[in-house]
């Protein structure tokens, strides 16, 4: 079972590129008549206007790193790009509403152009991480933790490799491990207890090139502090390879700035900063992984770290599908897309009347 599931993740990702490759010059000739279609709800016309966003840079085409520019178009894909289906990371960023540099829905819709339509969008993993804190042991100045890790597609497991890191205040670790047939792995770190407060553990679990999932996973060091919820010291928003840190607080005091991905980790460079705000360099890594932009501080006697991934995902935008009546039609079409060389599963739900 676990090497047919793994099987099975990659062959449908294969699938799914290859078909939907083929379809390009169907989608590029049909998008600027989809308003016009006389089967305004069929399911064919939804699919249609799927691939005109997922295959269509908008309008203007770096509408995604500029910052302040809203689309007149709307499209995701990266521009001038070789290859279909190549999303861009700030374009699929600005769809997240935790980012100084979001569009609204209410944007996003009015640049989609379909008046008749409303959509909501979802963007994930091809599979799923998780992490428990199992168990931990202090020795002199010293703790070891001991962590269980996860990962499985729809309820099955998936073996995976992995790439963890623990940081705390100004202390980094990594070590590599992986998950079995059976989808579970454990991972072990020492952390001095010096370095007591708010820490974290990431995991990058990867089971091709292209397919890898993560997880930031927040416990407490040497501390009787609960952590606070992500977000609570800083908000961390990305864009065009720019860190912008907003402070909750003027007296916040930064310790450690990092990126971190499957195979590597950086140190950011600020570029500006006051008490309000700061900016920081993102690297451009060449490894096909997600990136975790980490910034560990002081706030008085608080240590805090807080984190965000790049792009920032998974998100999910757009209508409230909640509460809909029985004359809405609900048509949902799911694409397999590219950000940064990691696949990704993209989920659009199409809502028109019957």
């Amino acid at each position: 079972m676990p090497a047919s599931t793994i099987d099975t993740v990659l062959a449908c990702s294969i699938m799914i590129i290859l078909v939907s490759s083929a379809m390009v010059a169907t989608s590029m000739t049909l998008s600027p008549y989809l308003n016009e279609l006389s089967h305004k709800n069929d399911v064919e016309r939804y699919q249609q206007l799927a691939k005109y966003i997922l295959l269509n840079p908008g309008t203007p085409s770096n509408w995604g790193s500029t910052s302040g520019v809203v689309p007149s178009s709307f499209g995701l894909a990266l521009a001038n790009s070789s290859q279909p289906y190549q999303l861009d990371v700030d374009k699929v960023s600005r769809l997240n509403n935790e980012s100084v540099y979001n569009i609204t829905y209410f944007q996003l819709h009015g640049a989609f152009g379909v008046r008749d339509v409303a959509l909501r969008m979802e963007v994930k993993p091809l599979f799923d991480i998780s992490v428990d804190l199992v168990s931990n042991s202090t020795v002199g100045n010293e703790t070891t933790y001991n962590f269980g890790i996860t990962t499985e597609k729809s309820n099955l497991p998936i073996p995976t490799r992995l790439s963890c890191y623990v940081i705390s205040k100004n202390h980094v670790n990594n070590t590599t491990s992986s998950t079995s047939s059976g989808g579970n792995g454990t991972v072990s770190f020492t952390i001095p207890n010096s370095a007591n407060g708010t820490a974290l553990l990431i995991s990058f679990a990867k089971v091709d090139t292209q397919i890898v999932a993560f997880n930031v996973y927040s416990f407490s060091h040497n501390s009787s502090v609960t952590p606070e919820p992500n977000g609570a010291f800083m908000r961390l928003s990305p864009l065009d390879y720019t860190l912008n840190v907003s402070f909750t607080y003027p007296d916040e005091q930064v310790v450690r700035t990092q990126a971190f991905s499957y195979n590597y980790t950086f140190e950011m460079t600020q570029i500006t900063g006051d008490n309000q705000t700061a900016e920081y360099s993102v690297p451009h890594l060449l490894d096909a992984s997600p990136m975790i932009l980490v910034i560990t501080g002081l706030n008085g006697s608080s240590t805090f770290a807080e984190w965000m991934s790049y792009p920032q995902l998974p998100i999910e935008v757009g209508a409230d599908l909640s509460n809909l009546g029985a004359a809405a039609k609900i048509v949902s079409v799911t694409n397999i897309v590219s950000v940064n060389s990691v696949l990704y599963e993209f989920n659009i739900k199409f809502v028109g009347p019957q």
